[in-house]
């Protein structure tokens, strides 16, 4: 046992681990029980004894399992390979050279705003709230409008039976760019596991949404009038306007990016002249 043998390990760990994130709370855990399963069933009976035909068959299917793993896993590695895309690009907020001063406050609140109004009037709603990845090609299955995000506008757009209610409209920085927009829906399982089942297609993009960009989107049922609030997979239902504004504040806070530049280059200054002070004491 050698340091190799310890990176060995952890090599493989890492790789299990990342595994099994990416297809956690999706259908292809159930798959994947499947084939660990039929491994160590086959691994067993292949160990028992002399067994040459089903020694032959095993040692000839297992390669074509290994092939059929990437197709049976297409979306969660896709979706895997787009979570690892995006964690380079950091966890910036708003497009914050199109937001200036408040601005991302008026924006939110008109969001919070028109939200519980079309809660109580139980409308539904899609809203989606661009922060890193582009979705100029979902803004282009819309119809454009570039206007200024104001919750009398949101409130009519999502008025039922009107033409631009079905579908997602899209928010970059302060500007509502398009409405009607068509969003992928979710393979995930984590709806059809959830003990309400009135949660339908709107829902589905919300979270599908969330699993293919790292937008925020704030959904809300036609069928309950509840609130929810989706990004990374994940969904958080039942909320009132004063969590929903909590939520999306602390999505969208602008930060003071030269303030922590500063502050991290005086430590990195700070470490530097320790190291070289101990140095000249040595």
């Amino acid at each position: 046992m050698n340091w190799l043998s310890i990176v060995d390990i952890l090599l493989v760990t890492v790789i299990f681990y990342i595994i099994l994130i990416i297809v956690k709370d999706t259908q292809a855990v159930v798959l994947l029980r499947g084939v660990i399963f039929l491994l160590i069933l086959m691994s067993l009976l292949a160990s028992l004894g002399n067994l040459p035909a089903f020694s032959w068959l095993v040692s000839s299917a297992l390669p074509a399992l290994l092939l059929a793993v990437p197709v049976i896993f297409a979306p969660e590695i896709r979706r895997g390979l787009e979570r690892l895309g995006r964690a380079g690009s950091g966890t910036n907020f708003f497009n914050r050279a199109s937001m200036i001063g408040t601005e991302y406050e008026e924006v939110i609140s008109a969001i919070v705003t028109a939200s519980k109004r079309l809660s109580i009037r139980k409308h539904g709603a899609l809203i989606i709230l661009q922060r890193n990845t582009s979705l100029n090609d979902y803004v282009k299955s819309g119809v454009l409008m570039d206007a200024k995000v104001a919750p009398e506008l949101l409130i009519q757009i999502f008025y039922p039976n009107t033409p631009l209610h079905d579908g997602a409209v899209i928010i970059s920085g302060s500007v509502l760019r398009a409405a009607s927009c068509v969003m992928p829906l979710s393979a995930s399982g984590i709806l059809t596991r959830s003990p309400e089942r009135q949660m339908g297609l709107r829902h589905r993009a919300a979270l599908g949404t969330s699993e293919a960009t790292d937008a925020i989107v704030v959904v809300v049922s036609e069928e309950t009038g509840s609130i929810s609030i989706a990004h990374g997979g994940r969904m958080i239902r039942r909320l009132d306007s004063e969590r929903l504004e909590n939520i999306l504040k602390a999505f969208f806070r602008p930060t003071d990016e030269p303030a922590t530049v500063k502050r991290i280059t005086r430590q990195i200054a700070q470490w530097i002249g320790k190291l070289s002070g101990s140095e000249q004491d040595s």
